[in-house]
């Protein structure tokens, strides 16, 4: 398959988790309604960012994959014939919690999941609190539409993740992300933000010669504290803004991919074959110094 369609739900979130994977579900069919073949949520969809806090009651909100969000996902992704990529809090045991991504595809089975490798701790994005470091390693699914590559939130600022996920043949990059603007700060000051958001990830289109797909979320949350700026994007494997959503807006879209075009941005950009991997090993050393 050359063509793919790839669906977004940019969405705000309420502090009812059913409800919120309700309404994921409504825009899961809307998508689908309009070409759909995979469809990518946004980081932790069902809840609130509640990592803007350090609160134990929290971890209630956490679940087993596979679970009864998976179990829902799995039977409308089997209804609709869409591959599902869902981002969830998960309660792998007693005390051990990851913020991991589950694949279902297009005949509702389970294809596995991802936990995330990055984990941020900034004021009001405290997620070491919460999240153990993925031990999965990179990952890509083969699903009916194509071998697709996901990765979460922080792991967008590290070309090395999705170097690495490119290189395991991932034919598309998916990031669910929870990102937004403090909104006391200025406005000059959110553009820079943004821009640097955007521009690492389509570097890593333009890297690996592979379309990217960025779902953030969007609205108010943290009493008003956070505006999350929406923004969510798609590139082709140039890095070229295939879509932009706004800043303000839930939105679900649509976009066609053609996979085929990556063999042809890598032939006139041989990236990949230009790498001097024998030069690369400095690279696991947290820094290059004497010591």
């Amino acid at each position: 398959m050359s063509k793919v369609k790839v669906g977004l739900v940019q969405m705000s979130c309420v502090k009812d988790k059913q409800a919120n994977l309700d309404k994921a579900i409504v825009k899961v069919r809307e998508a689908a309604a309009k070409g759909a073949q995979i469809v990518c949520l946004q980081e932790l969809f069902t809840s609130l960012y509640f990592c803007d806090v350090e609160d134990y009651d929290n971890f209630d909100l956490a679940e087993s994959i596979p679970g009864p969000s998976t179990d829902a996902l799995s039977a409308v992704a089997k209804e609709l014939g869409v591959v599902i990529i869902a981002s969830l809090f998960e309660k792998r045991t007693e005390g051990l919690y990851h913020n991991t991504t589950a694949v279902l595809d297009a005949d509702g089975s389970y294809l596995g999941k991802y936990r995330k490798m990055h984990i941020p701790d900034d004021p009001a994005f405290y997620e070491k609190f919460y999240f153990t470091p993925g031990d999965l390693g990179y990952k890509v699914f083969q699903t009916k539409f194509g071998k697709i590559g996901v990765l979460i939130c922080w792991d967008q600022w590290y070309p090395e993740a999705s170097r690495i996920t490119a290189l395991m043949g991932a034919e598309i990059l998916f990031y669910p992300t929870a990102i937004g603007w403090a909104t006391d700060q200025d406005e000059e000051t959110n553009v820079d933000q943004y821009n640097a958001w955007q521009t690492i990830q389509r570097s890593h289109a333009v890297a690996n010669g592979v379309p990217v797909v960025s779902v953030n979320r969007v609205g108010f949350e943290q009493d008003g504290a956070m505006k999350f700026w929406g923004g969510s994007f798609v590139t082709n494997p140039q890095g070229k803004l295939l879509y932009l959503a706004s800043h303000d807006q839930e939105e679900v879209e649509v976009v066609e991919l053609d996979l085929k075009q990556s063999d042809y941005f890598r032939k006139h950009w041989p990236f990949l074959r230009d790498r001097r991997i024998e030069t690369y090993s400095p690279i696991t050393k947290r820094f290059i110094d004497e010591d």
